[in-house]
């Protein structure tokens, strides 16, 4: 499935992108699909199981996960340099990707603006340490190289950012021609505008696809907590060492996590952002176990009513 719209879709068939008729709601970017190609236009019959589904929770407070893409190898989270690293953000970018079942990696965009890239692969290595980061630039061509090679030969990757972080321009440099549409940030408040609305499977020359996505504000956490572990693993590691099981790290006798922020060893900045994810994935999980509970208990009261119903109406002996 190469673009999902509301009641039609566009599938590659055979390398060609055809319009095709889909009434599958939950169908996006990505999904492996079966096709009536007799019909016309061609028709959406199935989705094929992914093997990897990159999600966030949906914005305005609603318990349910929005599917951004699916069968995806790589996450590259897209960070322009024209405005200030957000730990936090990356944080958030990082845990879906890890929980997705895709693997992540941090591309820095618009680094001809910035005197020192080096310092920000720095700042940005020590919020996702282990995770490969790349400084590029769409104007001089740097480290657009390396990216084409975590995508060779044939790697699907999608991208994450917000608006006017540069991924549109991205995707132009690396297929080589200007396919994606690309406007200016706001000079205002440098915030950018959503050049791209839908999303999009774009094959690459050397074998691999990207997939460009709109910019996101809200990035609600989704998720069983494999992703945070994967993200924050240092503190992870850390706790391992702590005296009681169930530590929550604040002020507890023997805490290995406190001892160390209190040597130096662990940023507590870091050891805060970790604890405000944690309590939000477990608020999540109380959320869904009420929703749950409640359509546990809207089944049980529907079915004693079909029983009562039932018992009503059977003839007497």
């Amino acid at each position: 499935m190469a673009r999902s719209d509301r009641g039609g879709a566009v599938v590659l068939l055979d390398g060609r992108s055809v319009p095709a008729r889909s009434t599958r709601a939950h169908v996006v970017a990505g999904d492996w699909v079966a096709v009536d190609v007799a019909s016309d236009p061609p028709e959406v019959t199935a989705v094929l199981e992914r093997r990897s589904a990159l999600r966030r929770r949906v914005p305005g407070g609603a318990t349910a996960d929005q599917v951004l893409a699916a069968n995806v190898d790589l996450v590259l989270v897209v960070h322009g340099l024209d405005r200030p690293i957000v730990p936090g953000r990356l944080d958030r970018s990082l845990v879906l990707a890890w929980e997705s079942g895709a693997v992540p990696a941090v591309v820095l965009t618009k680094a001809d603006l910035v005197a020192e890239p080096a310092e920000a692969l720095d700042e940005v290595g020590a919020v996702a340490p282990g995770v490969d980061v790349v400084a590029t630039s769409a104007t001089t061509g740097l480290g657009l190289e390396e990216v084409s090679r975590w995508l060779a030969p044939h790697r699907t990757a999608v991208l994450l950012g917000a608006s006017g972080v540069g991924k549109s321009s991205l995707v132009n440099r690396l297929v080589g021609t200007d396919l994606q549409a690309v406007r200016s940030v706001r000079a205002a408040d440098g915030k950018g505008r959503h050049t791209t609305t839908t999303r999009d499977l774009v094959p690459l020359p050397g074998g691999g696809v990207l997939l460009d996505t709109p910019g996101l504000r809200a990035l609600g956490l989704w998720g069983e907590g494999e992703g945070l572990s994967r993200t924050f693993a240092d503190v992870e590691d850390l706790a391992g060492s702590c005296r009681f099981r169930d530590c929550r790290h604040a002020g507890e006798p023997g805490c290995a996590v406190q001892a160390a922020v209190d040597d130096g060893r662990l940023d507590p900045g870091r050891l805060e952002r970790f604890r405000r994810l944690e309590r939000e994935l477990t608020h999540l999980e109380l959320r869904l176990d009420e929703q749950a509970r409640r359509a546990r208990d809207r089944r049980v009261a529907r079915l004693y009513r079909e029983i009562k119903r039932e018992r009503r109406h059977r003839p007497r002996s």
